[in-house]
């Protein structure tokens, strides 16, 4: 068992939380009990993950997606209220890390991908590893668009889309977790020959064949699966608490 202010200050410290710009709250967003012994994690606080933690009777709700985001309808009614009731109910503490855990130099979601796709880390094109969102490596053996596809697939159990804007072998690859397909350009003038991340707009097709970099959209969902994972386990071996990841499947 630990306090709910420590689990907090020491997720916050591990994940630098403070030095984000985001678009939503990161840390604690619901409090609950004072205490926390048993930590559900998930990648959305949807209803479905809550009902989860209930059930198993968790302290705390750690999620990638939480509530609270910019520009969203402030007034707690309908869904809304369901899901914050069923947490204040059952005195159980929601905490939510968005960009913070996509950047993380181990524990992240980007980070994560890299190791599931067994690409070498090279940097981030957008600021240092551990800060950046927007990373860059290379597999161990170049890789044709086709067989690319085929590795994202098997590493995330999903079949992605994907856009052949690159004809010849890929031996650069830049990526970037969940809806960041409006990264292209910034993967393609860094000298990408493939770009992943989760989700795909009608837009996207167009820009990756004429900049000639293949897109793969491997699904928000999927490529954000194991960061919220990884730091529920990294709490579990740091502190007296009970950890479980619910897949909550989710097709986009």
């Amino acid at each position: 068992m630990i306090s709910r202010d420590a689990l907090n200050q020491a997720m916050d410290a591990e994940l630098k939380a403070s030095t984000f710009k985001d678009y939503t709250v990161n840390g604690l967003q619901i409090e609950g009990s004072e205490t926390v012994s048993r930590v559900l994690s998930g990648v959305t606080a949807c209803q479905a993950l809550l009902d989860e933690a209930v059930a198993w009777q968790a302290d705390a709700v750690l999620v990638h997606h939480g509530y609270f985001w910019k520009n969203e309808p402030v007034a707690v009614t309908g869904m809304k209220q369901r899901r914050f009731a069923t947490l204040l109910k059952n005195g159980i503490n929601l905490f939510a890390y968005h960009l913070p855990l996509d950047a993380h130099v181990s524990l992240g979601n980007n980070a994560c991908l890299g190791r599931r796709l067994g690409l070498e880390v090279e940097r981030c094109l957008d600021d240092e590893l551990g800060k950046g969102l927007l990373w860059f490596g290379r597999p161990e053996t170049s890789l044709t668009t086709e067989s690319l596809g085929a590795r994202v697939e098997s590493a995330l159990g999903r079949s992605p889309t994907v856009v052949t804007g690159h004809e010849g072998e890929i031996e650069r690859i830049a990526w970037c977790t969940g809806g960041a397909q409006d990264m292209l350009p910034a993967a393609a003038e860094a000298g990408a020959q493939a770009f992943i991340s989760g989700e795909i707009s009608e837009r996207t097709t167009h820009m990756a064949r004429e900049m000639g970099i293949t897109y793969v959209a491997a699904g928000h969902h999927a490529t954000e699966r194991d960061g919220v994972r990884e730091l529920g386990e990294w709490l579990a071996t740091r502190f007296d608490a009970e950890h479980r990841f619910v897949d909550i499947d989710n097709p986009a």
